[in-house]
């Protein structure tokens, strides 16, 4: 059914029974992907998913409800079902609707059709090729080719009609690979590809994996003490990730981040800037509005050390006397309104990884991190990490390292970054929220190894 037709049969019905204030939200995605394991295809799906969800206010209390279903009578029982949910609610917290007439910035959309069965095979395929080819890579090798298009429709009681597409699609690859000998010691690592499934290359994405994965085979035992450390990009990028929750204004004023008052106020070693850019040249989906209708824009949530907002929806915003910085957040169509950033990211220095290494002198260099949501405490900042990586000897990248442990503070950790390298990657999250960072060097952390 047109989504026109169904905005009109929910406004009608919202008329009808004198509903003044109200948002239909509808998001919509399709997925096609197939998999391949020993050479052949182990797996294949075409999926859809999806709905609209209708919130209104009725004296004071919001409302929510939601449908799969896309007809006439659907839309006008959506919205009688959330103005009789907003009737039962105890208590009122306050709500608000964006108005017409915002500035939203163009952004890059790719409304390609998703791949087709053939081009998902022959990709597939092609990958296993790609890894096999690969000095050591075994049986266990896997390659995923996935495409996904999506389509989000935000209106509302003030006027607010804005509409959205994109399309990502890309292939990973995961190298298992083995020293060969009796006891038969094996190594994995993966890597996500993003473009037109077709014009992949996986021959270079599958010698970068297998690569990495050769590199930590015959790893030992990191030592034990307080030490200077180097998290590589993509471990920097997983801890971010994991403890962005703390620059959300919700959790602050909900008391599950100590960052409350702390706006203005010296958060971060000088050289540290943090910035969420909705925009951000090469995010897979960048964002003109958020799960609110408000326009997006990029900001600095610390620069040079200070933190100088944190990230906030309508609500949040109202309550903190500020205005919303275009951070509202669905988990999905039917979920409520929270906060999230869009891409997250550490900005880059000018020193390149080696450089890190050579000023760190001697400590260890993690690039893999793991337990991180049992290991790590977003409220109070605490982190004890399985990790895995190399000695640094001499100012230089040494043996490889796994099964130890890097324990810490997250804010501690921001104050004693000491350099900040050059090596930021493309993101390749096929997600609307991703983390991205350089290396970094720290001080101070504490490593449980042999």
């Amino acid at each position: 059914m047109d989504f026109q037709v169904f905005k009109s049969a929910a406004a009608e019905e919202a008329a009808k029974l004198n509903i003044e204030e109200y948002e239909l939200y509808c998001q919509l995605e399709d997925s096609v992907s197939a998999s391949a394991f020993k050479r052949e295809i182990n797996g294949f799906s075409d999926s859809g998913e999806g709905g609209a969800c209708l919130r209104c206010l009725v004296e004071g209390r919001m409302g929510y409800a939601s449908t799969q279903r896309f007809t006439e009578d659907s839309a006008r029982a959506l919205v009688r079902r959330a103005r009789d949910n907003a009737a039962v609610l105890e208590t009122a917290e306050p709500e608000f609707l964006v108005g017409a007439g915002g500035e939203y910035q163009t952004v890059r959309t790719e409304n390609a059709p998703l791949p087709g069965a053939e081009a998902l095979r022959r990709t597939a395929l092609r990958g296993q090729e790609a890894l096999y080819s690969q000095e050591g890579v075994v049986d266990g090798s896997e390659t995923e080719v996935f495409g996904s298009h999506i389509a989000i429709a935000i209106s509302n009681s003030k006027g607010l009609d804005l509409q959205y597409e994109n399309s990502v699609s890309g292939a990973v690859l995961s190298a298992v690979v083995s020293d060969g000998s009796e006891e038969g010691e094996k190594a994995s690592e993966y890597k996500i590809t993003l473009g037109e499934p077709e014009g992949l290359d996986l021959l270079a994405a599958a010698e970068e994996t297998a690569g990495r994965a050769r590199e930590t085979l015959g790893a030992g035992t990191a030592p034990t003490g307080v030490m200077p450390v180097v998290f590589s990009a993509d471990a920097m990028s997983q801890l971010l990730a994991t403890f962005s929750p703390v620059f959300s204004a919700e959790n602050v004023q909900k008391g599950l981040s100590l960052l409350k008052d702390r706006e203005g106020t010296e958060i971060a070693a000088p050289i540290v800037t943090l910035i969420d850019d909705p925009f951000y040249e090469k995010a897979p989906l960048p964002m003109p509005f958020d799960a609110e209708g408000s326009p997006t824009r990029r900001k600095s949530v610390i620069e040079k050390g200070v933190l100088r907002t944190l990230l906030y929806n309508l609500r949040t915003a109202a309550a903190a006397g500020k205005e919303t910085t275009g951070n509202a957040s669905k988990a999905g169509y039917d979920s409520k309104v929270g906060v999230r950033p869009f891409t997250m990211c550490l900005a880059p220095g000018e020193m390149s990884r080696e450089e890190l290494l050579e000023k760190a002198g001697s400590g260890v260099l993690i690039t893999s991190l793991g337990g991180l949501h049992a290991g790590a405490n977003p409220i109070s900042g605490d982190f004890s990490l399985q990790s895995s990586g190399f000695l640094i000897e001499g100012g230089k990248k040494g043996a490889p390292v796994r099964s130890f442990t890097v324990a810490g503070n997250f804010f501690t950790l921001l104050k004693n970054i000491t350099a900040v390298g050059s090596d930021v990657k493309t993101p390749t999250s096929p997600s609307f929220t991703t983390f991205i960072s350089p290396s970094v060097l720290a001080q101070g952390l504490s490593v449980a190894g042999k």
